[in-house]
């Protein structure tokens, strides 16, 4: 949670620069982007969708985040500090969907339109929200596993947390379609790993302990699912399904070698891209959705070289 000096300063850092002028019309459009982390491989290939655009619309963006996705109160003064450079359009992803809120609100009443993505934020302040359906992802993820644990078997959660928007459907939307369709399958476990790959392993070697005959374990972000597959290198387990969520070279080389089974995948590079797509159009006055759905896809052993699946993938 954040400290009440935090907030109160991040507010001063950002009304203390509130008089700066307005960019003169032949400065080139800014757009700051801030997301919830920079230690994935996720987070360079939205970038890379974003630069994507910035090229295409001609316009000038920052793209930054804090070094790990625990740091809310890092990430609360990057946005501030995006607040004093008196920016067009703001996009922001939300480590906690409710701290950054009073920043949020007041770039609002300031005029400047809020572009969430990926975790979004969990307000009616943002203009749009570029993102993965992740409700229905990870009931996808859900419906995976319970086949090939035959509809039956004891199965657990490495989540990465439970404030952000992501943290949360995943982690219930895996959750919810294991407890309506499948009875046959009971969830032991749901632990936090902050989606650390070092702090997951531990967590899931604990869960593999506690469990011996476990079926089956969902990672519900790229380092959570890593986390869970150097458990079950370092355990010695065997048979263990696994369903990751994202990609990198560790995710992909342990489908290829069959000790994941599968994984689902975002498109990351849409994500952003069409966030700064719809930020371009918010400060050029145009309606948007509520929602952008930027799309997801299941992939294993049998359609990872396919090119629609190597299209959203990244190393």
């Amino acid at each position: 949670m954040l400290s009440r000096r935090t907030l109160v300063g991040a507010l001063s850092a950002a009304l203390a620069f509130a008089s700066v002028p307005a960019a003169n019309a032949q400065e080139q459009i800014y757009i700051p982007l801030i997301s919830k982390g920079f230690q994935h491989q996720f987070w360079q290939a939205v970038k890379a969708g974003a630069d994507k655009a910035a090229a295409e619309f001609n316009v000038r963006i920052t793209f930054e985040g804090p070094d790990n996705e625990t740091m809310v109160d890092r990430q609360i003064d990057m946005l501030a500090a995006a607040l004093a450079n008196n920016p067009a359009a703001i996009g922001f992803a939300a480590l906690d969907s409710q701290a950054a809120i009073p920043l949020l609100r007041q770039a609002a009443d300031a005029g400047i339109p809020i572009v969430a993505f990926d975790s979004g934020v969990d307000s009616d302040i943002p203009v749009t929200t570029a993102t993965t359906d992740n409700v229905a992802a990870a009931a996808l993820a859900a419906d995976k596993m319970a086949a090939l644990l035959g509809g039956k078997g004891k199965v657990a959660v490495v989540a990465h947390d439970q404030t952000s928007r992501t943290g949360i459907d995943r982690r219930d939307g895996f959750l919810n379609r294991m407890a309506s369709e499948y009875p046959g399958i009971e969830v032991v476990s749901v632990q936090y790993g902050a989606g650390d790959q070092l702090q997951s392993t531990e967590v899931a070697k604990a869960i593999l302990t506690a469990n011996p005959d476990l079926g089956g374990m969902f990672g519900t972000n790229e380092g959570s699912a890593i986390g869970v597959v150097n458990a079950v290198r370092e355990s010695g387990v065997k048979g263990l399904v696994i369903i990751g969520y994202d990609s990198g070279k560790a995710q992909t080389d342990a489908i290829r070698e069959g000790l994941m089974n599968g994984a689902i995948t975002q498109n990351p590079v849409g994500i952003g891209y069409e966030t700064v797509k719809a930020a371009v159009a918010a400060i050029n006055g145009e309606t948007l959705p509520k929602i952008i759905d930027t799309g997801f896809y299941y992939y294993d052993k049998s359609n990872i070289d396919d090119a629609a699946i190597q299209a959203v993938l990244y190393d």
